[in-house]
């Protein structure tokens, strides 16, 4: 996998305050490599090293979309919600930022179902089939709908497990995390100073709390997922 430049400069990491990690007093030991200082009592993160590995997690997704794979973006908090769904629709990505369902990868065939069911709902409503229906029928039906578009709306296309998982928060999403390792899908994740960055296959050290810090990173993911795509159209 070729090392290409992604842009990524420290001055405009600092401005983000991707460097904040968490307090002093809640922190995991294994991200000490990752520390650089600490500051009126919270973890200072290396930022030379959050820029290699997210510059190594752009070659990566980078390759990963130039030969048509597909990518999921997770994070569900609400300070990462909108971020997620701006970023993964931006990319053509599917992405989950409302509450990971247990068993959603791992248990696809339900998934699935679930999906199907919400197609044809949406259908239904689009061809004006729910407003035919008795009222109690279709404020049911409408309800159920509703619950969909807000737990699988972002993964309503998906037709298989995706190829690369994006993680942000590790902590938040850890039952997607587990999923993904289970199934030996390649994870990419952005970590605090309260993580472990064993667990992810790229672990990205970052602010997972401030919407600036969230938003950069994926940014940057997302351009090269983009760059990788259309490289894909050019030369399928």
């Amino acid at each position: 996998m070729a090392r290409r430049y992604w842009n990524i400069h420290l001055e405009e990491m600092m401005e983000a305050g991707i460097h904040f990690g968490h307090g002093t007093r809640k922190w995991n030991p294994r991200m000490a490599p990752y520390i650089s200082a600490k500051h009126k009592g919270i973890h200072i993160t290396n930022l030379t090293r959050t820029a290699r590995f997210l510059s190594e997690a752009c070659d990566l997704v980078f390759d990963a979309a130039s030969r048509g794979k597909q990518f999921l973006i997770v994070g569900t908090k609400n300070k990462a919600a909108d971020s997620v769904a701006r970023a993964a629709i931006r990319a053509r990505c599917h992405y989950v930022n409302k509450k990971w369902l247990g068993g959603m990868l791992t248990n696809w065939s339900t998934t699935e179902t679930r999906l199907h069911k919400f197609r044809d709902l949406r259908t239904e409503q689009k061809t004006g089939r729910l407003s035919r229906l008795p009222k109690r029928d279709a404020a049911m039906l409408k309800r159920q709908l509703s619950r969909l578009q807000t737990y699988l709306g972002g993964i309503k296309y998906m037709t298989r497990v995706p190829d690369i998982v994006i993680i942000v928060d590790q902590q938040e999403e850890y039952t997607a995390l587990r999923e993904c390792i289970t199934l030996g899908i390649p994870t990419i994740c952005l970590i605090d100073t309260n993580c472990d960055p064993d667990l992810a296959d790229i672990s990205i050290p970052a602010n997972d709390d401030a919407i600036a810090s969230i938003r950069l990173i994926l940014n940057k993911l997302v351009f090269a997922i983009y760059e990788g795509r259309s490289s894909y159209i050019r030369n399928p």
